[in-house]
């Protein structure tokens, strides 16, 4: 006996909508049911930065200046603490995510020239701005730190961008989104929009270049600074090089640092 051969039963297509009986509320369900069908498509390569505090207004307008008295210690504690703070001028905000000490009697510092009309902001109370040009051609943005005459300060080598990213790609002559954006202290400048005029300014008053407080990052990594052959080998190789765990927005070298 033949076994009686089934076929699966296929429904007809169905008809398109016409737009005519296609009203609002059929039209926003038929949008949001498309829109859930497709994918996200995430982009792994996309830089990973420190994410905001919730309180936290994108405007920067209820932020917390970090007070005088924060900067006026050793440069040496004074640098990690710096890491998560927030650099903010006009429309312009960025993450500090990697910094560099240099202190008293360190043979890397500027300091060490003694009080000049360069380095006369180095000299002065923490807190205040130290901008000098490397080469004659990159602004460099330094933190004083400790008592007033001691001779000490914080180089900014690498921020995250927050906020005025326009701005930001303008002042650079870049049009990325990219850690080359900002992983070196010449584009901190160049951001930043700061020429030496703004050397001695004090980042703890409200209205041009000012400091805010941050997150602290959760890890931290160390290792020797950059560019300071010239100095004595036990500064060289000191560990005073600061930067955030987990973040790319850092500059080269990275296979110095190591976690504490």
């Amino acid at each position: 006996m033949k076994r009686t051969q089934r076929f699966k039963r296929v429904s007809k297509p169905k008809k398109p909508i016409p737009d005519s009986e296609l009203d609002e509320d059929s039209a926003a369900n038929l949008s949001t049911q498309l829109l859930k069908s497709k994918s996200t498509r995430i982009n792994p390569k996309r830089p990973k930065i420190l994410s905001l505090p919730a309180s936290t207004s994108l405007t920067f307008d209820h932020m917390t200046i970090l007070p005088r008295e924060f900067f006026q210690i050793d440069a040496l504690d004074l640098a990690p603490r710096l890491l998560g703070k927030f650099l903010k001028r006009d429309n312009v905000v960025l993450q500090i995510t990697e910094v560099e000490a240099y202190r008293p009697n360190d043979s890397a510092c500027h300091g060490r020239f003694g009080i000049t009309a360069r380095t006369a902001p180095v000299f002065g109370p923490g807190g205040h701005a130290y901008v000098y040009l490397c080469y004659g051609l990159h602004t460099m943005l330094n933190v004083v730190a400790d008592k007033e005459g001691n001779g000490a300060a914080v180089l900014i080598r690498s921020c995250a961008p927050i906020s005025g990213m326009d701005t930001i790609q303008e002042r650079r002559g870049k049009k990325t989104e990219k850690p080359d954006l900002l992983n070196g202290p010449g584009k901190i400048g160049q951001a930043l929009g700061i020429s030496t005029e703004w050397s001695n300014h004090p980042l703890h008053s409200p209205g041009g270049l000012e400091l805010l407080d941050g997150p602290e990052p959760e890890k931290i990594l160390v290792g020797p600074r950059v560019g300071i052959d010239y100095a004595l080998p036990e500064h060289v190789s000191a560990p005073w090089r600061f930067a955030i765990a987990g973040t790319a927005w850092i500059s080269a070298p990275r296979n110095t640092l190591r976690p504490p």
